[in-house]
């Protein structure tokens, strides 16, 4: 691949770090380096890119923190196979957003579908007067962005919503897996309210989280919310914002069945 000059853009150390961490990422998400095959010597790769050994180094340290490469005296640095993966790294949901998003939207719904709906349920058992009003100010915030020409923040203020959800029950891990994968959410949902009616579509399942968790209803809780994932689905698979080979890879998987 080309160098890109990123030396003669911005000669600041970490933002060029970060450049240089970017590409070897989105190389390797993107199977330009099969596992357990060495990356170009340095000064190769250096050169290639455009940067300094020192960058480069840095930069391949930040990979081996996310455990995406290890480093070897004798034998190199080589990429490790996809389980050894931080899949919660904020850059590695974006290198595969870029990689290979089918993967990225498939493995978000299955998530959603095995931790939202047990959110909802504690939230429903344990939710404060501060949990509800969040739910409330995020439920508004979708209701207003909804009724905008442009739907400008809609997004935004979904993402809060199930951020919202997560906190609501009271379980410190529930809120920080809703912030580790906000950029896998982002991503689900600026494609699956692409299509017409679809933000409309999703305000009611919202609502009917919403009066669960006041009515500490549990079992309804959890039922809203599995409509508004597999709402989500449905929505993804016929997205306008989706390649067709995409859309056809969703749809040949069905979701779990619920009861």
């Amino acid at each position: 691949m080309a160098s890109r000059g990123w030396a003669e853009i911005d000669t600041n150390f970490p933002t060029m770090q970060q450049r240089v961490a970017d590409e070897l990422g989105r190389r390797i998400v993107a199977g330009g380096w099969q596992p357990g095959v060495p990356l170009p010597v340095e000064d190769a790769l250096a050169s290639e890119i455009g940067v300094s050994r020192g960058v480069l180094r840095e930069a391949v340290k930040s990979l081996v923190a996310k455990g995406m490469l290890r480093v070897r005296p004798r034998t190199g640095t080589r990429v490790l196979t996809p389980d050894h993966w931080n899949h919660l790294d904020p850059d590695v949901l974006r290198w595969k957003q870029a990689g290979d998003a089918a993967a990225l939207l498939r493995d978000t719904g299955e998530l959603r579908r095995i931790v939202e709906p047990e959110a909802a349920r504690l939230a429903a058992e344990r939710a404060g007067p501060d949990g509800v009003r969040a739910l409330h100010d995020a439920l508004a915030a979708m209701e207003s962005a909804a009724a905008s020409p442009a739907r400008g923040g809609y997004v935004e203020a979904d993402i809060a919503f199930h951020r919202a959800l997560l906190d609501a029950g009271g379980n410190r891990l529930l809120g920080s897996l809703g912030r580790a994968v906000e950029i896998a959410l982002r991503h689900s949902f600026d494609i699956s309210t692409q299509t017409p009616g679809a933000v409309e579509a999703s305000l009611p399942g919202h609502r009917a989280v919403v009066r669960a968790v006041e009515a500490r209803d549990p079992d309804a809780a959890a039922a809203a919310v599995l409509g508004i994932i597999e709402a989500a689905r449905q929505e993804i698979a016929r997205s306008p914002g989706l390649p067709g080979e995409t859309g056809r890879r969703l749809t040949d998987t069905p979701p779990p069945a619920t009861t």
